[in-house]
């Protein structure tokens, strides 16, 4: 019986590091692709000249800060109110088919195909309010994708605090807020940043949303929200499903993922450090 135990264990084990290993392994045939084509057509001109003819020479600098100001928008409204909601949900209701309906249409919401809110984006913000395309309009919609991601990592995130913490700062005399503001959340702190992140990163990849509310105009530099742009992920599918340039548009994927790279190494930077912060200031 305990041998039998053991194989079993062991199957186990060897299962689980063979699904590690397959998703490390296509990540990384994915990258090694991707960089490997693209790296050759990156320079210093690529990154901070303007396109021209239709993207096939110059550079991508419009579409990288349209992509930044795409992000801005998006993560400056989902953030607040999906932090906040997965603070209602988690702290300030209970257990019932009012939270069952709310979490049932936010997970609703979630499996949503991107098209679908492109479709709903242009049709309200585009057309209906007449913004046009435009940085708002683009960065609305995709903040209504990323909201379900941020509401329910900040649920999971606040639910992992032991109970223990809320009880101490209540019977220290500290109002609810009080304990959720200066207890609850620096504690959930790093869980709460990982839905962000997922989110910025949607945010950064996404084309079908952003190409029917943000537009494709490529060639110029935006100057305010209500200008139209064209993201990093927009600039790649335009050059690959017309048949531009694949050169360029490996050189645009390649600029993508370190551009990924860079924001999660930067958030997990500033996340190691409210940490390291909040233990030094307990201690």
């Amino acid at each position: 019986m305990r041998k039998s135990v053991l194989i079993e264990e062991k199957i186990a084990r060897g299962s689980l590091w063979m699904s590690v290993l397959i998703t490390l392994g296509i990540l990384f045939v994915i990258l090694f692709h991707i960089i490997s084509e693209g790296i050759f057509y990156v320079s210093w001109e690529f990154l901070t000249e303007m396109p021209r003819e239709m993207g096939k020479e110059g550079g991508v600098l419009p579409s990288i800060i349209g992509t930044v100001y795409l992000v801005a928008v998006a993560l400056g409204v989902a953030t607040p109110i999906g932090v906040m909601a997965g603070i209602y949900l988690t702290e300030y209701t209970r257990k019932g088919k009012f939270v069952s309906t709310i979490r049932f249409f936010t997970e609703t919401l979630a499996g949503i195909p991107s098209i679908v809110f492109g479709l709903f984006g242009f049709l309200f913000f585009v057309i209906f309010l007449g913004w046009g395309w435009s940085i708002l309009s683009g960065g609305l919609t995709v903040a209504f994708m990323i909201l379900p991601t941020i509401v329910r990592t900040t649920e999971e995130a606040i639910k992992s605090v032991p109970h223990s913490y809320r009880e101490g700062s209540l019977a220290l005399g500290a109002t609810k807020w009080q304990t959720i503001y200066k207890i609850v959340l620096p504690s959930a702190l790093p869980g709460i940043v990982t839905g962000i992140i997922l989110g910025m990163g949607r945010v950064v990849g996404e084309t079908a949303a952003v190409y029917l509310t943000a537009g494709t105009s490529g060639f110029m530099i935006p100057t305010s929200i209500w200008d139209p742009t064209r993201t990093l992920a927009v600039h790649l599918f335009v050059l690959a499903s017309e048949g531009i340039s694949f050169e360029k548009a490996y050189a645009t994927a390649t600029v993508l993922v370190v551009l990924i790279f860079i924001i999660n190494f930067i958030a997990n930077k500033l996340m190691t450090l409210m940490v390291r912060k909040r233990q030094g200031a307990e201690a």
